[in-house]
């Protein structure tokens, strides 16, 4: 019966459409508190941007984009992931469909396309927003996101968002199911520029930056609405490379 659901075009818009109603209700009842508190303001001077968060922690950053902000987010083709498109789509953001999937799977998943628009929409001016880890391994960033920011000339700025009321589904991802009427935070990074000549040492050095201001942002986001951080993945702050290293270094909201 679920599989037949799912095969149903309006199934999924309504189940689309009624997440999309549900997260309104979940960010418009929360008492929300950003840091730095200017967030939006400071923004506004970087734009266009790369907006890149963990799997799983996604679902409410639509809120982030104001009325005046053009922006697309790479969302999979699969055919769970059409509620989430139809979802975001119904909040006011584009989507670019393909995955980051690794190996073979690349170009069969269409990550090869969904790279080159998202480079594409930068340069004409439109924020994206993408997942950072690598598929189906949750929390430790993949290559794609800075490999976008080098040929883009853009800066990718980290964001976490957590909320006092939420539950956790049994998913890769620990996907958190926001809960209305509580306390969400949402933590942006300092931001990390990926020069257009980067070798593949630098690219590495930036793909550990973007994992050390993850991991810092996700602690501090948990941290503001009185939930103790459950701790980074073993090893990845510990190999984390400096702001400076290979050339890469890290952008600020305030430049």
């Amino acid at each position: 019966m679920w599989r037949k659901l799912r095969r149903s075009q309006a199934v999924r818009t309504l189940l689309g459409r009624g997440m999309a109603s549900y997260l309104r209700l979940v960010w418009r009842s929360s008492r929300v508190v950003m840091e730095p508190a200017n967030l939006h303001e400071l923004a506004d001077q970087q734009l266009p941007m790369i907006l890149t968060f963990w799997h799983g922690q996604h679902f409410l950053t639509p809120f982030l984009v104001k009325p005046h902000h053009r922006a697309k987010v790479m969302i999979s083709r699969s055919r769970d992931a059409d509620v989430n498109a139809i979802a975001a789509e119904a909040l006011g953001i584009g989507t670019v469909r393909g995955s980051g999937a690794q190996g073979r799977n690349f170009h069969e998943k269409g990550g090869l396309n969904a790279t080159m628009e998202m480079i594409r929409n930068l340069q004409e001016g439109c924020n994206v927003a993408m997942t950072a880890d690598v598929p189906k391994i949750s929390r430790v960033v993949g290559l794609g996101v800075v490999t976008i920011a080098k040929h883009a000339g853009r800066p990718i700025y980290p964001v976490a968002i957590a909320t006092s009321n939420r539950i956790l589904a049994k998913s890769w991802d620990k996907a958190a199911i926001h809960l209305p009427f509580g306390r969400a935070a949402v933590v942006a990074g300092e931001g990390v520029r990926v020069p257009a000549d980067a070798d593949a040492e630098t690219l590495e050095a930036a793909r550990r930056e973007v994992q050390r201001q993850l991991e810092e942002i996700t602690a501090r986001a948990e941290a503001l609405v009185g939930r103790p951080s459950a701790g980074s993945r073993a090893g990845s702050a510990e190999d984390g490379a400096g702001s400076s290293a290979g050339g890469v270094h890290t952008g600020s909201l305030n430049a």
